[in-house]
């Protein structure tokens, strides 16, 4: 007697699954011709779902806790395979387990740079790449749309078309968004949230939910983040100071030259032409901002003159201007001028580079 007892122990299955890798989404549980035995035992652990598969056809879905496989215990396959009357011989069906815990860490970026049109820098290749979180919200929608008849399917094996989902979303939001390039770092947060809202459905249709999601970084060319640096700095700095700055280095490099005092007059000579050149960019940006402030200083390689007009700074003018203006009667020689070097407003005439100009302009002609 004993030994059919235990000889009809054996006939008890126990069905259950541990993973130990922690990556396992989906597992199926293998048995011989998928036959599983009457009041087998059926353990599902905190975290998980099993799923009873007949013929292709979602059956029973079993939430966590310990289960005694009867026709009591599986009553949609009870009613697929016509048990009235309970069941004595093993019954076929395929046990899915599924995780239901959130996976973290996962991975996506840009496989290749998205190109976008900024207003300032035009064309521009950027990348991206973060991180984001997901879990099984319905374990059938998940095995008919992704799973299908895998035995096994892990995080590896749907991340990349969840990355798919995520690149293609993150190329619209960020085309939506319309920001300037050096406005992405700081507004990462906000555009993480619009991505992740935009996920939301795209998810859903695969029975996954998107619990976080993260932009880490937004990349783009190292030049053109050199450019965002450097026109960053310009917006803080005086740029008389920084002129005088890069005079007096260009100073300093022209006394260590070598070549004497001949080829250090050159490299002084140099170093001022060099510091004008770069102020005279921004010579006329400031005089419109700030019509108070003293005029720049002008390339040394042309004389130029400002022009008091009706108590307003005009200029800086070339002489070839101010022959004009004299031709016109809009430059008198009492008319109040300055240029790089002088203290203060003079009249015309007592400029030695204008009075050959006023020489040079004929007089009016007589009247009938």
């Amino acid at each position: 007697m004993d030994f059919f007892k235990k000889i009809k122990g054996e006939f008890i299955d126990i069905i259950e699954f541990l993973d130990n890798n922690q990556n396992t989404i989906v597992h199926r549980f293998e048995r011989y011709q998928n036959e599983i035995k009457n009041n087998a035992k059926l353990v599902v652990r905190e975290g998980q779902l099993a799923i009873f598969i007949n013929e292709g056809q979602l059956a029973d879905i079993f939430s966590p806790g310990t289960y005694t496989l009867n026709t009591q215990n599986l009553p949609i396959l009870s009613t697929l395979q016509g048990w009235k009357y309970g069941f004595d011989s093993p019954f076929k069906a395929e046990v899915y387990f599924v995780s239901t815990k959130t996976f973290l860490d996962q991975r996506w970026g840009t496989k290749n740079p998205i190109i976008l049109n900024d207003e300032r820098f035009g064309m521009i290749e950027v990348r991206a790449f973060g991180t984001y979180t997901f879990k099984v919200s319905d374990a059938g929608k998940f095995i008919k749309e992704i799973v299908g008849t895998i035995g096994s399917f892990t995080t590896e094996q749907i991340n990349e078309q969840l990355r798919s989902v995520i690149v293609t979303r993150f190329t619209d939001s960020i085309g939506e968004a319309n920001l300037p390039i050096e406005n992405y770092a700081a507004n990462l947060n906000e555009l993480s949230e619009a991505i992740f809202n935009y996920m939301k459905d795209d998810f859903g249709a695969y029975g996954i939910d998107v619990t976080k999601f993260l932009i880490e970084n937004i990349s783009m060319p190292e030049e053109i983040k050199k450019e965002i640096f450097e026109l960053s700095r310009l917006d803080k700095i005086d740029l008389n100071k920084f002129a005088q700055l890069k005079a007096a280095k260009a100073m300093e490099a022209a006394a260590n030259n070598p070549s004497g005092l001949a080829g250090a007059g050159v490299g002084m000579g140099a170093g001022f032409a060099m510091a004008n050149q770069f102020t005279q960019g921004f010579a006329q940006n400031n005089n419109q901002s700030n019509q108070n402030q003293t005029p720049p200083p002008i390339s040394s390689t042309s004389v130029s003159f400002f022009v008091a007009n009706n108590g307003q700074q005009t200029g800086p003018f070339d002489l070839t201007t101010l022959k004009q203006m004299i031709a016109n009667g809009q430059l008198t020689k009492d008319t109040l001028v300055w240029k790089t070097g002088m203290a203060n407003w003079e009249s015309a005439a007592n400029q030695s580079e204008l009075t050959s100009l006023f020489g040079q302009t004929p007089p009016p002609l007589p009247q009938a």
